[in-house]
C-alpha cells in the first residue's frame, strides 16, 4: 500500500504551492525537504516578493497601458526560442502570460495578497521593440516581500498538516527515484542528523538514517544549482564568454542541482541546461548568511556603468536594462568585475537592494518606514549600512580621491583614471539641456515620464561632479549566481518527459527544477518577477494534475 497520495520533493514555494492543491483536493502528502523545518518556503522568502503581472489597477493608477498582446510580443522577444525542444518551454509561456494577465491577481489576492502601489521597471530593454525588455513597468512588488508570498501557502500547508493531509518530513535528503514498471513509485535517501541553524545557513550532513517512501505520483520541486558556483560554471554557455573565476552567491548552499541530476539517473529528460540567469550587480554581503552570500543592487537608470579598464559600456548595457547582453559584455573584458559611477543623491533615491531582509520596511509592512524613503539625503538603512561596511565601496569628496580609491580596492591596476575621468566628464556635458545624444541620459528622461519612477526610482538629472549631489560614490560590481533557466521537460500538467520522449508515469516536476514549466519557459533571457510566478504556476499545474490523477 502507498504510503500518501503523492510525495513532493522540496518545501520551497513550488512545493508548498503543488503540496496544498493535492491536500485541497483530499489528497494526502508527504512533503521531502533536506533542510530543517525552520526554511520552508525556500529560496522564495529571501526574495523581493517581485511579480510579473499584466494590465493591473496598480499599472492603470500610475497611467501605464499594459496588454497581453504587448506582454507576450515582450516575452518572445526575451525568450528567442530557437530549438526543437523549446516546443513546450513556449506552450508553458503563452499559458502563463495569459494566466498573468489574467486570473494570477485574483488567485492571489482571494488569499490575502496585497501590492505595493509603485510598480517596478524592471529588464527595459533599450535595443528594439522585437527585442528584449518590458516595454512597460510590470514588476510588482509583494506588501511582505519574499515572505509575504510564502506565508500565503505555508498558512494553508500547515492547516493541512494539522488536519493530516500534509505529513512533512524534513531534514529527509532524497537520493533515488524508484521505479517499478516504468513509472517512478516513491523516493527513497537518507534522513540527516537534527540542526537548528537558523534559515538560510548550511545545515549538517551527518546521516542517521534511511527511509523509503511509495506514492502513485511524485513530484520534484527541489530548486536549480545557483547556490553551487561549479555546477554554474560547468553549465555556463560559451554564448556568454568564459566563465568567472570569481562570483558571489545568490542562494543558500542547499539549492545544490542534486535532484536534477538524481531525476536524469531515474530516466528524466534534462534540456536547455546552458540557459542561466545571473546578475552583474552583485554586492559581497558585509553580514552573510551563507557561503559566498552575495547581494544584487537593483539599480534606477542613472549610474554611469564602467568596466575594470575604466571605458564605459556600450548601450543597452545600462543599469536595469538588459542583464544577460551587460554580462556576456563583461566577459570579453578581462575580469570578473565592473563599477558603477554615481552620486548620494543617486544612491538615495535609485539603489534598491534585493531580498526580503534588505527591505525592512517592505517586509514589515510599515508604512512609516517606507515614507522614510522619501525625507531627507540619505538611502535606506540596509543601503547605507552597506555604504559603511560593504568591501565594494567607495566614497570620496573629489573625482581624483574616487578614482584613487578605485585602484586601490581592485588592486589589479586594470583601471586608467584618466579614461574613467573622460567617460564622468562627457557624460556630464549630456546633462546641459532636456534632451541630449547619449542614449542612456535619454533613457532617464524617459523613466521620468512614468510616474512611478519619477517618485521613488529616478533621480532628477544631475552631473556627477556637482558637489550639491555628492559625495562621489563608486561600487565595485561582481556576477552573482542566481537561477536555472532549463530544466526537466514538461508536458502543461508538468508530467516529466524521459530521454525516449516520452512521459514517465508517476513524475512531475515545478517551479525551478523545470525551467519553471515544460523545461525552461523563459527561454534566453528573462523579464524579471517571472520566477516566483513560475513556481506558483507549475506548482499548481503540477498539484492539481497530481490530485486528478490520484482520484
Amino acid at each position: 500500500m502507498a504510503d500518501a497520495d503523492a510525495i513532493v520533493i522540496g518545501a520551497g514555494l513550488a512545493g508548498l504551492v503543488a503540496a496544498t492543491e493535492l491536500a485541497d483536493a483530499g489528497k494526502r502528502v508527504i512533503v521531502l525537504d533536506q533542510e530543517p523545518r525552520q526554511n520552508l518556503g525556500g529560496q522564495a522568502f529571501w526574495s523581493l516578493g517581485g511579480l510579473f503581472l499584466v494590465d493591473t489597477p496598480e499599472q492603470r493608477r500610475l497611467g501605464v497601458r499594459d496588454s497581453v498582446e504587448l506582454a507576450w510580443r515582450d516575452w518572445l522577444g526575451a525568450a528567442g526560442f530557437d530549438r526543437a525542444e523549446d516546443h513546450w518551454p513556449r506552450r508553458w509561456a503563452e499559458s502563463y502570460v495569459a494566466w498573468a494577465a489574467g486570473e494570477k491577481r485574483a488567485w492571489l489576492r482571494a488569499m490575502g495578497h496585497r501590492i505595493f502601489p509603485i510598480v517596478g521597471w524592471a529588464e527595459r530593454g533599450g535595443a528594439s521593440a522585437l527585442g528584449h525588455g518590458n516595454s512597460v513597468p510590470r514588476f510588482h512588488v509583494t506588501w511582505g516581500t519574499g515572505p509575504g508570498v510564502v506565508e500565503l501557502f505555508a498558512r494553508r500547508a500547515l492547516a493541512a498538516e494539522t488536519q493530516g493531509l500534509i505529513r512533512f518530513c524534513f531534514r529527509h535528503r532524497v537520493d533515488e527515484l524508484t521505479r517499478s514498471g516504468g513509472a517512478v513509485t516513491g523516493a527513497r535517501g537518507a534522513v540527516l542528523a537534527d540542526d537548528d541553524a537558523p534559515r538560510g545557513v548550511s545545515s549538517n550532513r551527518e546521516i542517521t538514517g534511511e527511509f523509503a517512501f511509495s506514492a502513485p505520483s511524485v513530484i520534484v520541486a527541489s530548486g536549480g544549482v545557483g547556490g553551487n558556483p561549479e555546477l554554474v560554471r560547468q553549465a555556463w554557455p560559451a554564448r556568454l564568454g568564459t566563465p568567472p573565476a570569481r562570483m558571489v552567491v545568490g542562494v543558500p548552499a542547499h539549492v545544490d542541482g542534486r535532484m536534477l541530476g538524481i531525476a536524469q539517473t531515474a530516466g528524466a529528460r534534462l534540456i536547455n541546461g546552458d540557459r542561466m540567469w545571473h546578475y552583474v550587480e552583485g554586492l559581497q554581503n558585509w553580514d552573510p548568511i551563507w557561503p559566498g552570500h552575495g547581494i544584487r543592487i537593483l539599480p534606477g537608470p542613472s549610474s554611469l556603468w564602467l568596466d575594470a579598464h575604466g571605458a564605459r559600456l556600450p548601450a543597452p548595457c545600462y543599469p536595469g536594462y538588459d542583464t544577460l547582453g551587460t554580462l556576456a559584455h563583461l566577459r570579453q573584458t578581462g575580469a570578473d568585475y565592473s563599477w558603477f559611477i554615481l552620486t548620494q543623491s543617486i544612491i538615495r533615491k535609485e539603489f534598491a537592494l534585493s531580498g526580503s531582509e534588505q527591505n525592512p520596511d517592505l517586509t514589515g509592512r510599515d508604512w512609516r518606514l517606507v515614507a522614510r524613503r522619501a525625507i531627507g539625503r540619505r538611502a535606506t538603512g540596509p543601503v547605507e549600512a552597506f555604504k559603511q561596511h560593504g568591501a565594494d565601496f567607495v566614497v570620496a569628496g573629489a573625482i581624483d580621491d574616487l578614482l584613487a580609491g578605485m585602484q586601490r580596492l581592485a588592486g589589479d591596476g586594470m583601471l586608467d583614471p584618466e579614461r574613467a575621468r573622460r567617460e564622468v566628464e562627457a557624460r556630464d556635458l549630456q546633462l546641459a539641456n532636456a534632451y541630449a545624444k547619449d542614449s542612456q541620459i535619454m533613457g532617464i528622461h524617459n523613466a521620468r515620464r512614468y510616474l512611478g519612477d519619477r517618485l521613488v526610482r529616478t533621480a532628477a538629472p544631475h552631473r556627477l561632479l556637482d558637489p550639491r549631489h555628492g559625495p562621489l560614490i563608486a561600487v565595485r560590481l561582481n556576477i552573482l549566481t542566481r537561477k536555472t533557466l532549463g530544466g526537466l521537460e514538461t508536458d502543461m500538467d508538468g508530467r516529466v518527459f524521459g530521454d525516449d520522449g516520452q512521459i514517465i508515469p508517476g513524475l512531475y516536476a515545478a517551479g525551478e527544477a523545470s525551467g519553471f514549466g515544460g523545461g525552461g519557459m523563459h527561454g534566453y533571457r528573462a523579464l524579471e518577477g517571472t520566477f516566483l510566478g513560475g513556481c506558483l504556476f507549475s506548482g499548481r499545474q503540477s498539484g492539481r494534475a497530481a490530485a486528478k490523477a490520484a482520484g
